[in-house]
């Protein structure tokens, strides 16, 4: 007997759980497919650090997720930015602004434990894993059904509405018919936890160098998350790098604001490339989080922009009626126009200017971090988008729930 649910979720990750548990907040009868099994956890739950904008951890608070996370988060009180090799920076402070902080860093994977507390009490959400999505099959005009495979053999579900937030490489995407834009960044992200001479402050520090960004964000557990580009063709000997000559490297592209480098946690290591989606709504059915749009990293603004769509969406199907209308999905896709078109320029705008080794550009970026640091105008603008409040913002974003 096929199972028939208003909103199906193809994707359990940070997005399609997030999505899944605020729906239903709004009691609507929800399907999740996930490939991980009950016993395991999906491999986006990794030591990677998340950087949580103030919307997103008022989001996730109101949501009931924040309360569930076992290991301290760390506030991000300051924002450092700078450039190696350019005169100016930018530094940022959320006392300035009347707040404690911009927002908040968690690891993924203590997120992922999070979610998975949180979504173990929902009474409306229906868990199928694993499981993972085969193809779309024939269905009458007001539901789109799909066929999984899973351990138990296949099967078939019927929706009203069919979510896709099956990630970068989304089978379901393709399976609509929805193409997407793609360019290659030459850069290999390595994300570690490193421990340094001084513990951290609150200060998250973004330099930016010719081959790619170097972060360091302050963890809620005295060690700094760090994430460090490098071109891909030198990806591979970097990873071979031992210990001491990874911090000497990380050293070398940081500085010494933060002391020495003592100690570094085991290396992930990320290629980056842009993933755009041409549309985000088809037939009953609509993209997000990384399956809408895969961002470069730096600002830190992917999950907290793939956040900002499913609550998007909860919001409109809060409303009543069918899921699926067409009516639905076109306020879906105009409501996230304007956030994701301006994240989606300023990210990869940032990226493309910083990583630029053109000996002209050098005065021009200088020039512009002193004006950023000295305009409140510029500032406001910066601290906006970090914050998450661009654009139409959804209601769970703005404020905390009591």
């Amino acid at each position: 007997m096929t199972q028939r649910h208003d909103v199906v979720i193809v994707g359990g990750g940070l997005v399609g759980a997030s999505l899944a548990i605020a729906l239903d907040r709004q009691g609507i009868d929800v399907g999740l497919v996930e490939a991980a099994p009950a016993t395991a956890m999906p491999p986006v739950f990794d030591q990677r650090n998340l950087s949580f904008a103030a919307a997103t951890v008022n989001a996730l608070t109101a949501l009931g997720v924040m309360q569930k996370l076992r290991a301290a988060a760390g506030p991000i009180q300051r924002i450092h930015i700078s450039r190696q090799g350019d005169f100016g920076r930018v530094r940022l402070e959320a006392a300035d602004y009347g707040r404690d902080s911009f927002g908040q860093v968690v690891v993924a994977r203590d997120f992922g434990e999070a979610l998975e507390a949180r979504l173990g009490e929902l009474p409306h959400v229906t868990r199928y894993r694993p499981a993972r999505f085969i193809a779309l099959e024939e269905g009458a005009a007001d539901i789109r059904r799909l066929r999984l495979a899973g351990d138990d053999g296949e099967r078939s579900l019927e929706a009203r509405l069919l979510v896709a937030a099956d990630g970068t490489r989304s089978q379901l995407r393709e399976a609509l018919g929805i193409g997407a834009r793609e360019h290659d960044y030459g850069q290999t992200l390595f994300v570690a936890r490193v421990r340094a001479e001084q513990a951290p402050d609150g200060t998250a520090y973004e330099r930016f160098t010719a081959t790619g960004p170097t972060a360091l964000l302050p963890r809620g557990d005295r060690h700094f998350g760090a994430i460090h580009g490098v071109p891909t063709e030198a990806a591979a000997a970097v990873a071979a790098l031992d210990e001491a000559a990874w911090l000497a490297r990380l050293q070398a592209a940081f500085g010494w604001r933060i002391g020495r480098f003592l100690a570094s946690g085991e290396r992930s290591a990320y290629p980056i490339s842009r993933v755009v989606a041409e549309r985000l709504i088809a037939p009953r059915a609509v993209l997000m989080g990384n399956a809408a749009q895969t961002i470069h990293p730096i600002g830190a603004q992917g999950f907290n922009l793939g956040l900002r769509d499913a609550l998007t969406l909860a919001e409109l199907l809060g409303q009543g009626g069918d899921p699926g209308a067409d009516g639905v999905l076109r306020a879906y896709a105009d409501r996230r126009g304007e956030d994701r078109g301006r994240t989606l320029a300023f990210s990869d705008g940032l990226a493309r200017l910083t990583a630029n080794p053109a000996p002209l550009l050098r005065p021009l970026r200088s020039v512009g971090l002193a004006a950023v640091d000295v305009s409140s105008t510029l500032q406001a603008y910066l601290v906006g988008g970090a914050m998450g409040f661009r654009g139409d913002v959804p209601a769970l974003c703005r404020e905390v729930a009591a």
